[in-house]
């Protein structure tokens, strides 16, 4: 081998003199996303608008209505999740939806609640909760939707 080709293919090795890369930080570690930021908070207010509504759609029909604010509930909450692929995207809308709940719970001076009656109050609060549980505890959603089933693409 020439000195020439030496050159050239010392010149091509990587350099070893450079300073170690430290790896992006992940996680809570990770520098705040203002995009994801708006994005819960905007869940959180839409978990207050869907819990004010199933508020008065339970409380007016008692049955149905309990079974269709939970199933909004609930799509709201697997909703977040998906959308930010995150438990933290189910949480922000359940959250927003407890402080709601909560706020008219409180009721007003002369003891009138928003909500019908005692059992709706009791299966909406628990059954909200639950879901909002449920839908923050999954496991890891896999992409079977988008996979194309070829590897290396």
């Amino acid at each position: 081998m020439s000195s020439r080709q030496r050159q050239r293919a010392s010149s091509r090795a990587p350099r070893t003199n450079a300073p170690p890369r430290s790896p992006a930080p992940t996680g809570l570690a990770a520098p705040p996303n203002p995009r994801r930021i708006a994005a819960y908070l905007g869940l959180a207010v839409l978990g207050a608008a869907v819990a004010i509504a199933g508020t008065l759609v339970q409380g007016a029909l008692f049955p149905g209505g309990l079974l269709l604010a939970l199933a909004a509930s609930g799509g709201l909450f697997l909703g977040g999740r998906l959308l930010t692929r995150t438990q933290l995207g189910a949480l922000a809308p359940a959250v927003g939806w407890f402080i709601a709940v909560v706020v008219l719970l409180s009721g007003r001076p002369e003891g009138d609640y928003v909500f019908g009656d005692e059992i709706g109050l009791t299966l909406f609060m628990l059954g909200g909760m639950a879901v909002a549980v449920m839908c923050a505890t999954m496991s890891r959603l896999s992409n079977s939707a988008t996979d194309t089933g070829r590897t290396g693409a």
